[in-house]
C-alpha cells in the first residue's frame, strides 16, 4: 500500500507539485471551509437537474461526499460552471442550505441559541405606497409574543444573496444567536429577487417596511406600539446595499426643501447600521482613483487599513521578486501642505501624484480640455519631473482578488445585469441608490453611528473602507466647519468611533457568516456584532433618548403630516424610480420582463409605480399618432442595436430565455 500511495502521489512526496495559488492567501480554516462549500457546489450544481425533488435532494448529498474527496474534480466542475452561470446555478449554490439533509446537518453542528423557532410574519405597506403587496419576513425573537409588546428596539435584518436568492431562513445560524443573545426582535426581510422584480423594487420593498414601523410606532410586528421603537438596520452583501439604500433614502426624503416649510414630520434615522462585507458600488473597475487611495492612506485609518494596503502592495511584488520595491511607508513628495485640525492630527486629502509644474492638465481631465500651445506644453511636460506613483497601491480589491473561492467576477457580473435588468440604463456613475459609495456627502454627514465588518481578502473590502472613509471625511468637515463658528468647545476632539468603527478581519474572503458549521470562527464574529447593536442602543440611550411621537393616533399621524401623503403625484415621489430606456418607444408603459424558467412559467417584474391611468390614457391618446411617427421615421442605430442585442443575450443566458423565446408585449 505505501509503495502504491508513492506511485500515484510521487509529484506530491517528491515535492514536485504545483502549488495550490490560494491556499496561502487564506487561512487554515477558512481555506478548509472553501473546500467544503466547493464541494457542495458542485455536488448540487451535479445533481440539480434531476426531476424528482426527493431524488434530487439525496444525489445531491452523494455527489457532494463524492467531491470533497475528489476535490481537483469539484475545483474543475464549479469552474466550468461558473463559466455560464444562470440565474438557477446561483440560486441552486446559495439556497442549498434549505434543502431537507444540510439543513438537518446544520441543526446538528448548531449550539442552541433560542428556545423558540422564527415565526413568519407579513408587514403591511404604508398606504401611502405605490404598492400594495405585504412584505414577507421572519421574526426572530427569544421569547413568547406576550413578551414582545413590552419591546421598544428592533433589528431589521436585510439577507444578503446577490439580489436574487437566499432568504432569511438561510441566516439561522447569525439571526437566532442575534435574538439569544441580545433578547431583541430581530425582523428579517424576505424581499423579492430579481430578476422577476429587478432594482429598485427590492429597495422599495425594505424602504415600506421601514416607514410602515416607525408609522405604526411597531404594532404591525406585536410591539405596543406606546412609544416609536428605536430600529437598527444590519445588512450582509448584497443586503448591506440595500440597507445603506433605505437610510440614505431615508436622509434623502428628509432633507426636502418644501418639508421644511410646510412644518411637516420627518422620518426618524436609524439609531445605527451595521454592516457586514457589504457590495456598495457597481461600478466594477481595475484601478483606484486618488480620492479613493487617499480615503484609505488617511493617517487617522493607517492602523485599520495597514494590511489592505500592504496586499496592495504584494499585488506587484509577487510580479517583480528580485527588483528593489520603493517602501510603501514613505510619504509621496508634495508641494501641499494640508490644514491641521486643532487635536494635531491631519487628514491628508493630496493626490498620489503631483508634479512640481502647475502647467501639466490633470491626466483625468485630459478629455475635458487641451493645451492651447502644443509645443510649449510639450516642453513643459519634457523638463517636468512628476512624482512616482504607486501603481501597485490602487489595484481595486475585485482585481487582486480575482480568483477568489466565494465571490467571483463571473458570479458579480450575472448579479448585475440580473439586479438591474436587461431594459434599464442606470447611470452608474450618479445613482447613489444603486451604488451607495456615491453618496453625496451631504447624505453622508448626516449618518447614523455605522460597523463594518468585512475580511480582509475579500473581492468588496474596497468598498468598506471607501465608504468608511466617506462618512468620516464628511462628518470631519462639518465638525470643522462647526468648530470655526464657535459651535463646538476649545477642548471638544473629533471622536471618531462615535461615528464609524471598521473590522478587517485578516486570511478570510466573502461570506463567512454563511458557513459557520464548517468555519466555527464565524461565531465569534457573529457576537461581535450582537455587541455592536447593544452599545448602539445604549450609547442612545445614555446620550438622551429622542423625544417619541404622539402614540394617540401614529399612522394617523403620518398620514396628514408626512410628505408621502401630499396631493396628486408628490405621494408617490417617495419610490425610487427607474429610468426609462431610451430606445424605448413605448415608454408609458411599465416595464416588463419575460422569464422562461425550466417549468415554462413567467412573470412580469412587478416593479413599475402606479400611475393615473386617466391623465395618461388622455396623454396616450391624444400622443399616440405621435409616437407611431416617430418610431416609424427614426430607427435604432447600430449601436443601440447592438448595445440590445448584446444586454438580451447577456441576461437571456443568465435567466434561461432562448433567443427564439417571445417576449411579452
Amino acid at each position: 500500500m505505501l509503495w502504491l500511495y508513492i506511485s500515484r502521489n510521487f509529484a506530491k512526496v517528491m515535492g514536485l507539485e504545483t502549488p495550490e495559488p490560494l491556499a496561502n492567501l487564506y487561512t487554515r480554516s477558512y481555506f478548509r471551509a472553501t473546500w467544503v462549500t466547493t464541494a457542495l457546489d458542485a455536488g448540487f450544481w451535479t445533481a440539480m437537474r434531476i426531476r424528482r425533488k426527493w431524488l434530487r435532494d439525496l444525489a445531491s448529498m452523494v455527489f457532494s461526499i463524492y467531491y470533497l474527496v475528489a476535490a481537483e474534480q469539484a475545483d474543475e466542475k464549479v469552474r466550468k460552471v461558473r463559466g455560464m452561470l444562470t440565474v438557477d446555478h446561483l440560486r441552486v449554490s446559495w439556497n442549498k442550505s434549505t434543502t431537507p439533509y444540510l439543513s438537518l446537518v446544520t441543526k446538528l453542528l448548531r449550539p442552541r441559541l433560542a428556545r423558540y423557532p422564527p415565526r413568519a410574519i407579513r408587514i403591511p405597506r404604508p398606504s401611502e405606497s405605490s404598492y400594495t403587496e405585504p412584505v414577507t419576513g421572519w421574526l426572530y425573537f427569544d421569547g413568547p409574543l406576550s413578551a414582545l409588546r413590552n419591546h421598544t428596539k428592533v433589528v431589521i435584518d436585510i439577507p444578503g444573496g446577490g439580489f436574487v436568492a437566499m432568504t432569511p431562513r438561510n441566516n439561522d445560524d447569525k439571526l437566532l444567536a442575534w435574538a439569544g443573545k441580545t433578547g431583541l426582535p430581530v425582523l428579517s426581510l424576505d424581499y423579492r429577487k430579481a430578476p422577476e422584480y429587478p432594482y429598485p423594487y427590492s429597495l422599495n420593498e425594505c424602504y415600506d417596511v421601514y416607514h410602515t414601523i416607525v408609522a405604526s410606532n411597531g404594532r404591525c410586528i406585536g410591539l405596543s406600539g406606546a412609544s416609536r421603537p428605536r430600529i437598527i438596520i444590519t445588512g450582509d452583501s448584497a443586503g448591506g446595499n440595500l440597507a445603506t439604500g433605505v437610510v440614505l433614502m431615508v436622509l434623502q426624503s428628509a432633507s426636502t426643501d418644501s418639508r421644511h416649510w410646510q412644518n411637516e414630520e420627518t422620518l426618524p434615522t436609524p439609531e445605527g447600521l451595521v454592516l457586514i462585507y457589504p457590495g456598495l458600488d457597481f461600478n466594477i473597475g481595475n484601478w483606484m482613483t486618488d480620492e479613493q487611495m487617499s480615503l484609505i492612506k488617511d493617517r487617522r485609518m493607517r492602523k485599520t487599513n495597514i494590511n489592505v494596503l500592504r496586499q496592495k502592495s504584494e499585488d506587484y511584488n509577487r510580479l517583480t521578486p528580485g527588483t528593489p520595491h520603493h517602501s510603501d511607508d514613505d510619504e509621496e513628495p508634495t508641494s501641499f501642505t494640508p490644514q491641521k485640525p486643532p487635536n494635531g492630527s491631519a487628514i491628508t486629502s493630496q493626490p498620489l501624484t503631483t508634479s512640481p509644474t502647475s502647467t501639466a492638465p490633470n491626466p483625468s481631465a485630459a478629455h475635458l480640455t487641451q493645451p492651447t500651445n502644443l509645443a510649449s506644453h510639450t516642453a513643459t511636460f519634457a523638463t517636468s519631473k512628476p512624482a512616482i506613483m504607486k501603481t501597485r497601491l490602487a489595484m481595486s480589491s475585485m482585481i487582486s482578488y480575482f480568483n477568489d473561492r466565494i465571490l467571483t467576477p463571473e458570479m458579480m457580473r450575472a448579479m448585475i445585469i440580473l439586479y438591474v435588468g436587461p431594459h434599464n440604463r442606470p447611470d452608474f456613475s450618479t445613482d447613489f441608490l444603486l451604488s451607495p459609495l456615491l453618496a453625496p456627502e451631504s447624505l453622508l454627514a448626516r449618518f447614523p453611528k455605522t460597523y463594518f465588518l468585512t475580511g480582509e481578502r475579500d473581492p468588496l473590502v474596497d468598498d468598506t473602507v471607501i465608504f468608511a472613509g466617506r462618512i468620516r471625511q464628511a462628518k470631519w468637515n462639518i465638525w470643522r466647519e462647526r468648530r470655526e463658528l464657535g459651535l463646538v468647545g476649545d477642548k471638544e476632539e473629533f471622536e471618531e468611533k462615535d461615528i464609524v468603527e471598521v473590522l478587517l478581519i485578516p486570511g478570510i474572503s466573502h461570506g463567512f457568516l454563511q458557513f459557520v458549521g464548517v468555519f466555527p470562527e464565524g461565531w465569534r464574529h457573529i457576537f461581535r456584532c450582537a455587541r455592536w447593536m447593544e452599545e448602539i442602543f445604549e450609547r442612545d440611550r445614555e446620550q438622551g433618548a429622542t423625544p417619541s411621537i404622539s402614540a394617540s393616533h401614529p399612522h394617523h399621524q403620518y398620514s396628514q403630516n408626512d410628505y408621502f401623503a401630499q396631493r396628486g403625484t408628490h405621494g408617490r415621489q417617495r419610490h425610487h424610480r427607474r429610468t426609462k430606456t431610451e430606445s424605448s418607444g413605448d415608454e408609458d408603459r411599465p416595464l416588463e420582463m419575460s422569464i422562461s424558467s425550466s417549468t415554462g412559467s413567467r412573470s412580469t417584474n412587478g416593479h413599475a409605480l402606479r400611475r393615473n391611468s386617466r391623465r395618461k390614457g388622455i396623454r396616450r391618446g391624444k400622443e399616440s399618432d405621435e409616437i407611431e411617427r416617430k418610431k416609424s421615421m427614426v430607427s435604432l442605430a447600430s449601436e443601440d442595436g447592438l448595445l440590445g442585442r448584446r444586454m438580451k443575450g447577456l441576461a437571456g443566458g443568465l435567466m434561461g430565455i432562448s433567443q427564439d423565446t417571445v417576449e411579452t408585449p
